[in-house]
């Protein structure tokens, strides 16, 4: 499996943005934290227009075929926009220096409230809600850096509409 990009852009991309990848990274591990980077983007491909370039058998949501932007801009079927890759580059990063932070394990039946270890306690704010989308909606880190690169791709989504 392949995320977006190359390694080698990775590592531009970090350090243009001025993130340090942490001494003795090895490029394997790169190579897989960019691609559970690219996971985390293609977590969005119901909010993205248009359908896979390749049809369903094609790996990433990205290249696709009638994809616009928010402001009607035609994407061509064959190009992944700078902005899609530089968004997984952002969840890579994060995912290189943090395994497993952008997708948190959610078990409805339980979640905690109180932790303490140690000295240390931290109480956290508890949904009464049972319904297992919005614990996963709760437990799912919002990265405002992903959200501002992928903005421009993402579909609006309108209230229902009432039809007389």
């Amino acid at each position: 499996m392949a995320g977006y990009g190359t390694d080698a852009e990775f590592k531009t991309y970090a350090a243009a943005a001025g993130y340090v990848i942490p001494e003795g990274t090895t490029d394997p591990q790169i190579a897989a934290a960019r691609q559970r980077g690219a996971l985390v983007i293609d977590r969005y491909e119901p909010r993205f227009s248009g359908q896979r370039a390749g049809g369903y058998a094609q790996e990433r949501a990205w290249p696709r075929t009638g994809a616009t932007t928010y402001y009607g801009e035609a994407i061509p079927s064959n190009e992944i926009p700078v902005a899609i890759i530089n968004a997984s580059y952002e969840a890579a990063f994060l995912e290189l220096t943090n395994p497993g932070s952008l997708s948190p394990v959610v078990t409805g039946t339980q979640t905690v409230k109180r932790e303490k270890i140690g000295q240390l306690e931290v109480e956290y704010s508890t949904s009464s809600s049972t319904n297992l989308d919005d614990l996963v909606a709760l437990a799912t880190p919002v990265v405002t850096a992903i959200e501002g690169l992928l903005g421009q791709f993402l579909t609006p989504v309108w209230p229902g509409a009432l039809v007389v």
